[in-house]
């Protein structure tokens, strides 16, 4: 008999010791009153082992519908914030006006070598090689780490010229960190519009950060000033149009001071040095 043939028949002759205990076990446990400890305890351990694969096999099946579904929404928002997106529309085929691009948000320069369909802005962000911690003193929008580089959407016409420049946002609120896309017009200057596709502030105050009438008031504000600062933020009360620097101020939120405090903060830094500044003055020409 060869080593092999004699490896399985020790095998299987383990296996058979064990299904004769497990059955012998089985029987037992079938025989206990359904009030006893030991069955109560074995049937509470069988039915959380099946409930956990079951999730877990769930959960590794769906994964590709929840990616598929996360870039459709992605998209969504994307078109959203530059006033494209029309229920029941084609996403994947409106989408294809935008141009990808990575930045390299020190040097303001676009990068080439990664792929903007597979980078993960977000998912860069919490990896030390891919990102630098932000010193607290200048980390006014809580983000604590920010990625080396960024992902922007450039939105251009049939001749190619650019309509929009889309940048993604993201800084904490009052209970949470709220992530969005901020469009602006060629100049890099005037907003075309801000959505939040992921928060966590309180329904009906901060949670007004989605709505679209709040929203619409961003429409035309300037975010930097005439000395190239980013200046752009909520003020309390209703900004009229008439009055000194209403270009650079929008309503805040009613009755959420802390969360309105978060959006002008994420403005300022995303805006700002820290920010897409550097790439901003490049692409405007303003260096």
């Amino acid at each position: 008999m060869s080593e092999n043939t004699q490896a399985t028949s020790q095998l299987a002759e383990k296996w058979q010791v064990w299904r004769a205990k497990a059955e012998a076990y089985y029987q037992r446990l079938l025989s206990l009153p359904n009030d006893s400890f030991e069955k109560t305890l074995a049937v509470a351990f069988w039915l959380c082992l099946i409930c956990a694969v079951v999730v877990s096999f769930a959960a590794v099946a769906l994964k590709p519908l929840q990616e598929a579904n996360k870039a459709a929404d992605m998209k969504r928002n994307i078109l959203e914030v530059v006033g494209l997106y029309e229920p029941g529309m084609d996403v994947d085929a409106a989408f294809k006006q935008f141009e990808i691009k990575v930045v390299d948000l020190k040097r303001g320069d676009f990068v080439e070598d990664i792929d903007p369909n597979t980078y993960d802005m977000r998912k860069a962000a919490r990896d030390p090689k891919l990102s630098a911690p932000v010193p607290k003193e200048r980390d006014i929008a809580q983000v604590k780490r920010k990625p080396k580089y960024a992902t922007v959407y450039l939105l251009k016409d049939e001749n190619g010229e650019l309509k929009a420049i889309v940048l993604p946002v993201w800084g904490y609120g009052l209970w949470s960190t709220m992530y969005g896309f901020l469009a602006l017009e060629p100049d890099c200057n005037t907003v075309i519009g801000i959505n939040f596709y992921d928060q966590g502030e309180t329904p009906g105050l901060g949670g007004e950060v989605v709505n679209p009438a709040w929203r619409a008031l961003w429409k035309g504000k300037k975010v930097y000033d005439e000395s190239g600062q980013p200046v752009l933020r909520l003020v309390k009360g209703n900004v009229s149009p008439d009055q000194p620097g209403a270009e650079y101020m929008v309503d805040a939120l009613a009755g959420a001071t802390l969360t309105s405090n978060g959006v002008s903060n994420l403005i300022r830094f995303w805006l700002g040095e820290d920010g897409y500044k550097p790439f901003l003055d490049k692409f405007c020409g303003k260096l």
